[in-house]
This record gives C-alpha cells, structure tokens and sequence, in this order.
C-alpha cells in the first residue's frame, strides 16, 4: 500500500497539466478503486458505522486522494449507487437490443432484473438506505432519481418502440414498465429485504414468475 505522502503526491501530479495526465479527481482508474473500497467498507460496517478512515484503509489510497475524489461518506455512497445503477441499466439496454421477439425480449429483461436483486449487493444498499432515511432524505432521494441511465427508463424506451411498432398497445409506457418491474420481481425483492432465503432451485422459481408476469402484462398489453 502507499504512504499517505506517496499518495498525495500522486494526488498534486494529476492536478498539473501535461501529457497523460489527469487534472484533479478526473482519473477513472482512481475513482473505481475508491468506489471498490467504500463499497467494501459499507457492505462491512453499514453506513453509519463507516468512517472516512475505513475508506481509505479498503481502498489503498490516503484521505488527501479520497477528499480530491469525494467531499464526504454520502457523497461516496451516492457516487457507489449511481455507478451500479448506470452499469445495470447498460446490461439492460443491450439485452432489450437484441435481435428477437417482444416475448423473449421482455423475458430475458426480467430474468436478468431477478436475478441482480437475488444475487447482488443492491439489497443490502437499500437496507442502509431505509436505516438513514428519517435523518438523509436527500441520499435516498438520489437513489430513487429517475433519470436515463435507469432499468425503468430503458425498459419505457423498448416499450415506446414496441409500441410505434404495433407490437404493443400501451397508453401509458411509464406505468406499463412499472407494472412488468413488480409482476417479475416484485416478490423476489420484498423476499430478499426481508432476508427470507432464496428458493432450492433459484432459477426455476423466477422462470415460474417471469412466464407468470409475461401471461398477464402481454394479456393486457399485447396484440389485440
């Protein structure tokens, strides 16, 4: 691991201007390592027991770099959901490009989206999120932002094209994707919040719910 000095003089030497330099903050390499470790640190201490201190130690680098980087703990740990959820909504998005019918479309979106909640760290990140909400409405309400690097955004915008297509018939594609989000995942995350154990045969239970949630959304949005 490096000196805090070794760190911080790296910190000064991306500040200068020259080749193959970044200017202060700006060095993606750098920021993903510190991500990496304040996501290791709140997975391990929980938000509020996690301290600047904690950060640095899991993420290698001194608190001169980290404070180039971020301005505080909730300033990390909104940058750490706002990173998952963009790196989500991509895998997402490229799914939904695929070469197939709606069905199948929709199938592997929903199949994906199941198993992220079952299998990734995104429930335990709630889970801070509800402990702090009363004192940290702002934190929380970056997590719920809506915006285009959203799994929501980039399943209306499929829907929207279904639709132009004639493949669909919606009046509301906001509404139409929040409903297929709760048919196909709806119980997994309230199961997994609560910490109710995953199913012997995990991925027969969400081929049940998925084909589930596919019957009733394309009985009421499919061709007519």
């Amino acid at each position: 691991m490096a000196t805090d000095n070794q760190e911080e003089q790296d910190a000064e030497k991306r500040c200068q201007p020259g080749a193959g330099r970044f200017a202060a903050g700006a060095d993606p390499a750098k920021r993903e390592q510190i991500l990496e470790g304040a996501r290791r640190a709140f997975m391990t201490y929980g938000f509020d027991a996690t301290s600047m201190n904690h950060i640095t130690r899991e993420a290698g680098v001194s608190k001169g770099t980290l404070y180039v980087y971020f301005e505080n703990k909730e300033d990390l740990f909104s940058a750490l959901i706002e990173t998952n959820k963009q790196k989500f909504a991509a895998t997402l998005r490229d799914i939904l490009a695929e070469e197939g019918d709606v069905r199948d479309l929709l199938r592997k979106y929903g199949k994906t989206f199941a198993i992220y909640i079952l299998t990734s760290e995104m429930t335990g990140a709630i889970r801070i999120l509800l402990g702090v909400i009363d004192r940290m409405p702002n934190l929380c309400r970056s997590f719920m932002q809506f915006g285009p690097e959203n799994a929501r955004s980039v399943l209306e915008a499929f829907l929207q094209k279904q639709v132009n297509l004639g493949n669909l018939h919606i009046d509301n594609v906001q509404l139409a994707a929040r409903q297929f989000i709760e048919l196909a995942t709806g119980t997994f995350f309230k199961e997994r919040l609560f910490g109710q154990p995953n199913a012997e045969d995990l991925e027969k239970e969400v081929d049940m719910v998925i084909d589930s949630a596919l019957h009733l959304f394309l009985l009421g949005y499919g061709p007519k």
